[in-house]
C-alpha cells in the first residue's frame, strides 16, 4: 500500500502558490492540491494565468512534489437559470485544461448549490446537475482528469448516499467521488463504516481534516457553500490526529475497499485559523499521524481484531 499524502491550499492563506508547495515539501509531504480560484493569494487565477503555470510545473519538477489536483469552487451547474449553468461549465473546463496542463489528475466538484429551502425544486435542480456532469465528463476523459465530487454540505451531496446516486445517475467513469468524512460528520450524515460501504469502489480521492464538537445535538446549518461561518459552527478544526474523528479505522477501511489514490490534508487555515497552530507545524504533524496509521495498516498492526 503506497498512498500519497497531499497538502492543500486551503491551509495556506499567507503563502503564494510557490510558497505553498515549498512549504509542503517542508513539511514532507509527497504532492500538492491547488485552489484554483481568483482573489486567493494560495489559488490559481482562473484566467491570465499561463505564467504562473509555468512556474508551478518547474517547482513541481524542482521539488518532485506533483500537483495531484484542482480545487475549484463552482456551484452553478445546477442553476435553472441557464446563463448561470453555461458560465460555470466554462469555468469548468477551463479548469480540466489547467489540470491537464499541470498533470493533476484530479478536480474537484461542488454538487451545485442547494439548501433546504429548495425542497421543492430539487428535481430540476438535480437533472440539471446530471445533464452539466454528463457534458463535462468526457471533457475530463480526454484530458485525463477525474471529476470527484465532494460529500459537502448545500450542494446536492451533502450525504454519501446522495452522492452515491449522483456517481449512478451520471454514469460515466470519468465521475467518481471525493470522500470527505470530517464534512459528513458535522452535517451529521453517515458514519465512516457506513459511508465507506456505501461509496467503495468509487472513491477517487480523499480529503482529511479533524475536528471537535462543541455542541454536538445542534442541527447543522450553513448560510453559504464554500464554509460555515463562526457563528453557525458547532465544531472547532483540530490537526489531524488532535481531534474526534477515528483516522485509524477509517483508514483501515479505505484500504478494506481497494482504494489507492492520496489523502489531501484539508487543513482548514483560511477559514478557522484561530484553531489551529501555524500551517507548517500542522501539516507535518497531520502527515505524521496518517504515515503511523498507514503503516499500522500495511503491517497488519492496524487489523481489526
Amino acid at each position: 500500500m503506497n498512498w500519497t499524502i497531499a497538502g492543500h491550499t486551503l491551509g495556506t492563506p499567507q503563502q503564494s502558490v510557490p510558497g505553498a508547495m515549498r512549504l509542503f515539501a517542508a513539511a514532507g509531504l509527497d504532492a500538492a492540491e491547488l485552489i484554483w480560484v481568483d482573489d486567493y493569494r494560495s489559488g490559481i487565477p482562473e484566467t491570465g494565468n499561463e505564467r504562473l503555470l509555468a512556474e508551478i510545473q518547474r517547482l513541481s519538477a524542482g521539488l518532485g512534489l506533483p500537483v495531484i489536483g484542482l480545487t475549484p469552487y463552482m456551484s452553478g451547474i445546477n442553476s435553472l437559470d441557464e446563463a448561470t449553468r453555461q458560465r460555470d461549465l466554462d469555468r469548468f473546463r477551463r479548469c480540466i485544461a489547467d489540470a491537464a496542463t499541470l498533470g493533476a489528475r484530479i478536480v474537484r466538484v461542488y454538487a451545485g448549490e442547494y439548501t433546504p429551502d429548495r425542497v421543492a425544486e430539487h428535481d430540476p435542480l438535480w437533472a440539471r446537475l446530471v445533464e452539466s456532469l454528463q457534458e463535462l465528463a468526457p471533457v475530463a476523459q480526454d484530458a485525463g482528469v477525474t471529476l470527484a465530487i465532494e460529500n459537502h454540505f448545500n450542494t446536492m451531496t451533502m450525504t454519501a448516499a446522495e452522492t452515491v446516486q449522483l456517481v449512478t445517475d451520471v454514469a460515466h467513469p470519468a465521475v467518481g467521488i471525493l470522500y470527505d468524512q470530517a464534512n459528513l460528520t458535522f452535517t451529521h450524515s453517515e458514519n465512516y463504516p457506513e459511508a465507506l460501504k456505501l461509496q467503495a469502489g468509487r472513491i477517487r480521492h480523499v480529503h482529511a481534516k479533524d475536528l471537535v464538537f462543541v455542541d454536538r445535538d445542534r442541527p447543522f446549518t450553513a448560510s453559504a457553500v464554500a464554509n460555515v461561518t463562526g457563528e453557525q459552527r458547532a465544531v472547532r478544526s483540530r490537526v489531524l490526529g488532535d481531534g474526534e474523528l477515528d483516522w485509524a479505522g477509517i483508514l483501515r477501511g479505505l484500504a478494506a475497499t481497494g482504494y489507492e489514490g492520496t489523502i489531501s490534508l484539508e487543513y482548514e487555515y483560511r477559514w478557522h485559523p484561530q484553531d489551529l497552530p501555524e500551517p507548517l507545524e500542522g501539516f507535518r504533524r497531520g502527515a505524521e499521524t496518517l504515515r503511523t496509521h498507514l503503516e499500522s495498516i500495511a503491517t497488519g498492526e492496524g487489523a481489526a481484531s
